[in-house]
């Protein structure tokens, strides 16, 4: 098996999606179930945070402004690393992602060998 970053992306204004509460709880259900079915195969290598909306670049070692861009169209949501024969395996347990529930998506990576 090899390992895979999956980076869960997203609309950055978050007030294009409203939630009532129901339909949040519906959704963080969601998520629940789908990261535990990925955790019962043995997929997780680590199941990654949820990622605060503020931060900081730095630049050449010595810049630092605010972050992350928040000129960009999409933000990073999240990221969990798991496990998958290849690629394409991958990017098939991705699918289930309820990140696409508010039209976000879902890049999957592999790592390099060193």
């Amino acid at each position: 098996m090899k390992e895979f970053l999956l980076v869960f992306r997203r609309d950055a204004d978050q007030s294009a999606i409203p939630f009532n509460p129901e339909q949040y709880q519906d959704m963080m259900m969601k998520w629940q179930d789908w990261m535990g079915s990925l955790a019962a195969q043995n997929r997780v290598v680590n199941p990654g945070k949820r990622l605060d909306t503020d931060g900081r670049v730095v630049r050449g070692g010595s810049t630092v402004t605010n972050g992350p861009y928040v000129e960009l169209k999409e933000m990073i949501g999240g990221f969990v690393l798991l496990s998958a024969k290849d690629l394409d395996e991958a990017a098939e347990l991705a699918k289930g992602c309820p990140i696409f529930m508010v039209g976000g998506n879902v890049e999957v990576r592999p790592f390099m060998e060193m």
